[in-house]
């Protein structure tokens, strides 16, 4: 995958190239826009062609990482009254759900697969577990609160990490903005859930 990628990145440095008789190319749109298959002979600029290995690891691995945050923030509403915790739900369920939207679509147009539900492991970037999961639908009221702000604060650094090494790997400019948001906001919002979980 690395090579793929890099050689693709690797070769348009030095200008716009034709697309060959070769294996059908797919050019990617802005987000949110649908990817088309490039014509024989056509140039391809740069710009579209700048994800390496990196990028792809990033968009794959932190989808189903934004799904299980989303699972956990839509618990909030019926297992707590607590107005900080509902807040804090509804800002990860506002700025995620687009997030993974926008790497959906920029996977599709490479011509990617998006991962399914369970292809994050359990533990990796401070996922949840199975265990852990199932505790967080049991619990409620205070207990819900300390358990969700805990589960979080950790699922959010792991989100970090993955930003960091986006940041350090990454060479398409929407991923590494993407990363660039993640990093400074789920930062923003860790603080404020320690903050939160202190005062429990």
């Amino acid at each position: 995958m690395t090579s793929a990628l890099t050689g693709c990145a690797a070769a348009e440095h030095d200008g716009p190239s034709a697309v060959g008789s070769g294996a059908p190319v797919i050019v990617p749109d802005t987000p949110g826009g649908a990817g088309r298959t490039a014509a024989p002979g056509e140039l391809l600029p740069s710009r579209d062609w700048s994800a390496v290995a990196a990028d792809v690891r990033f968009a794959e691995g932190m989808i189903p990482h934004h799904r299980q945050a989303l699972e956990m923030a839509d618990l909030a509403g019926s297992r707590t009254t607590t107005a900080g915790v509902l807040g804090m739900a509804r800002q990860i369920a506002l700025t995620q759900q687009p997030e993974i939207d926008v790497m959906r679509d920029w996977l599709r147009a490479l011509g990617r697969a998006v991962p399914d539900h369970g292809s994050h492991a359990p533990g990796a970037y401070g996922m949840a577990s199975l265990e852990e999961m199932n505790r967080l639908r049991a619990a409620r009221g205070p207990a819900f609160d300390r358990l969700f702000l805990e589960l979080m604060i950790r699922h959010h650094e792991g989100a970090m990490r993955m930003a960091g090494e986006e940041l350090s790997g990454g060479q398409d400019q929407r991923m590494r903005l993407m990363a660039k948001d993640v990093y400074s906001g789920q930062g923003i919002e860790v603080a404020r859930m320690k903050e939160a979980l202190a005062r429990l």
